[in-house]
């Protein structure tokens, strides 16, 4: 069996799981048209029967998605985000080792993250935010060498939050605000010298800011409200974090002064 009908049978079974499509959007799945014509799907350019990307969003789709997703063995992208899909995260995504972007935000998917999504060592973007999730972020991500953005906020994740992420050094985006964590920022999310923002607000957090944050001198905006962190700022923070635009801190159990540049928008409320 060619990859042609490999491909063909995974999106059929794709679409077999689907309950609501408003849109019409998979009229254009039929018989009579070449499965890389279909609504949505793309196929590349040198493996040219091959599925490399697959784009859903924003579609008013309801239902499951089938885990015959992990046999298109040549995605890049799956694109789901702002639709009403259900039901777990099925693990054989595991099995798309050329995935690139995963964006599966604004869905109801429930259950645990799948853990061996780690095995998607080209992964760039995971995008998981507004749904239903539980259980923990899972330690394996710490492997994922190539991401940039991982967002997890609005979610019901607990737990503390994997040390191992620290190993993401090419990491930019790190948001997981809204979810029910514990224990304390990892003193190795210093490593991350590209991060650029990082969002933990509105969880369980406790214990200090490691010293090492203060040390990300690419980090603009810096969200911790609404937990239970403590202690006090460090003096030298507005010459430790030169771009930092946005350092949100309330409700928390900070003292002393907020020692920030002048220019920074301090976001307090």
């Amino acid at each position: 069996m060619g990859g042609n009908e490999t491909d063909r049978l995974a999106l059929l079974a794709i679409k077999a799981q689907i309950k609501q499509d408003p849109h019409n959007v998979f009229s254009s799945w039929n018989e009579s048209i070449h499965f890389c014509s279909w609504h949505g799907v793309s196929c590349g350019r040198r493996h040219q029967q091959r599925v490399t990307r697959l784009d859903l969003q924003s579609q008013e789709l309801a239902g499951s998605l089938s885990p015959h997703i992990g046999n298109l063995s040549f995605l890049r992208e799956l694109d789901l985000q702002n639709n009403s899909f259900s039901n777990k995260i099925p693990p054989e995504i595991g099995n798309l080792r050329r995935l690139q972007v995963l964006s599966l935000e604004h869905n109801s998917f429930s259950g645990p993250v799948p853990h061996n999504i780690s095995y998607c060592s080209n992964l760039i973007y995971i995008y998981f935010g507004f749904n239903w999730l539980v259980g923990k972020i899972p330690s394996e991500f710490g492997s994922l060498s190539k991401l940039r953005r991982i967002v997890l906020q609005v979610n019901n994740l607990r737990g503390e939050i994997p040390p191992s992420l620290g190993n993401l050094s090419s990491l930019q985006v790190l948001a997981a605000s809204k979810n029910y964590l514990v224990g304390s920022i990892p003193a190795s999310l210093g490593q991350l010298k590209k991060l650029t923002f990082l969002s933990l607000g509105s969880n369980n957090l406790s214990g200090t800011i490691p010293p090492s944050i203060y040390n990300l001198s690419a980090l603009d905006a810096f969200y911790i409200e609404t937990n239970k962190t403590r202690g006090s700022l460090p003096s030298d923070l507005g010459n430790t974090l030169p771009n930092l635009q946005i350092f949100c801190i309330s409700k928390n159990q900070f003292f002393g002064s907020l020692p920030l540049s002048p220019g920074t928008v301090q976001r307090v409320g």
